[in-house]
């Protein structure tokens, strides 16, 4: 079971192990042969977490399909690959081969700069995320602070996308998603706040090690009341960020064409929508460190409990977004600055006020 439990550890150690044996033998100086080791290991890291990364999103569009044609009564992509698990591939080859038009009179640099500076970010938050037991790209003492900084930079390129495609419905659509995604990262901050006074740290693993009681199922989800209050907050915010139903109006067809995006077509698009399964998929990851313990699990190897937690709450979302219509624009705004803020100032107060009861009684 160990061997299982530290897989991806042991190939890890492996390859560095390896790669210090071949440079042993070029008779290179240490700090030389410790530094071209911790490079190439490096950038092996940055491979396998973009291909993984590549890898979830097709997962996740075939499944986002599948999900909606249950719901809705339907059959779903069924035709490209055995129950249609091609399709996904097949919609990647046809952003691909589409034309890429630039408006006339756009800002051609802004324009296509904006689709990468709205998906790069969310690339650069998963450095920090605890994948496993060791399973850490990148293990900061201010995790929490980098993904939220970090996290915010795709609000600059949805502005980018707008403002860049000299078309007043993009810049409509640019202006409303930043205004919702200003607001709603609000409360979003705030709820985390919450998680940090229970924990006393920034650290992502130093999170998920506060939640290794009970077998490791010492989740604060469960501690009553601030954990689950902070949970709800956290995810609603969470999928009005990633501008999920129903919370979709910057780019809803019904409201104003297609907003920010309109004017993009090809691979430029696919990177928005690319972009937003990152951070759908972020948001999920994070939400699972902050509440349900990370990797932590009694039995099945640390980075299948992390993946099971994760695609529970993406199943969630994707139920969410073909069940629930989606709001008017006042009462989006509404919900974040009338609703959800004062629910996570409160519950701010809650945490400060109840963390040394819970740690007394074996909550937290």
């Amino acid at each position: 079971m160990d061997l299982l439990n530290n897989l991806f550890v042991n190939l890890y150690d492996w390859l560095a192990g390896a790669l210090h044996a071949l440079a042993a033998g070029l008779n290179l100086v240490k700090d030389a042969e410790n530094a071209i080791v911790a490079a190439v290991m490096s950038l092996v890291v940055i491979v396998v977490l973009l291909l993984w990364l590549v890898l979830m999103v097709l997962v996740l569009i075939w499944l986002e399909r599948k999900n909606a044609a249950r719901i809705q009564d339907r059959v779903g992509p069924n035709r490209v690959g055995p129950f249609g698990l091609l399709q996904p591939v097949a919609d990647t080859i046809k952003m691909f081969i589409k034309e890429d038009i630039v408006p006339t009179n756009a800002d051609r640099l802004v324009h296509t700069l904006a689709p990468i500076v709205v998906a790069a970010p969310a690339v650069l938050a998963f450095a920090v995320i605890p994948w496993g037991k060791g399973m850490f790209p990148v293990d900061l003492n201010i995790g929490v602070l980098w993904v939220v900084a970090v996290g915010s930079i795709g609000t600059i390129g949805i502005f980018m996308a707008g403002y860049g495609s000299n078309n007043k419905y993009s810049l409509l659509g640019g202006m409303r998603a930043v205004a919702q995604m200003v607001s709603y990262e609000v409360p979003q901050v705030l709820t985390i706040v919450a998680i940090v006074l229970m924990t006393g740290s920034l650290s992502l693993n130093k999170i998920v090690d506060a939640q290794s009681g009970w077998g490791g199922m010492q989740w604060y989800i469960f501690a009553f009341p601030v954990g689950p209050i902070a949970f709800i907050v956290y995810y609603l915010s969470a999928l009005a960020e990633v501008n999920r139903t129903p919370f979709d109006i910057p780019e809803g067809e019904s409201e104003i064409v297609a907003g920010h995006h309109t004017e993009y077509s090809g691979m430029k698009w696919g990177l928005f929508y690319v972009g937003e399964y990152f951070n759908f998929f972020l948001v999920c990851t994070i939400a699972v460190t902050l509440f349900f313990g990370g990797w932590q699990g009694p039995l099945l190897p640390p980075y299948v409990w992390f993946l099971i937690k994760v695609y529970a709450l993406i199943l969630l979302g994707m139920w969410i977004r073909m069940t629930w219509p989606r709001f008017r624009v006042d009462q989006l705004m509404g919900f974040a600055w009338k609703t959800l803020v004062p629910i996570a100032l409160v519950n701010i107060i809650l945490a400060a006020l109840a963390t040394p009861i819970l740690k007394a009684i074996g909550l937290i």
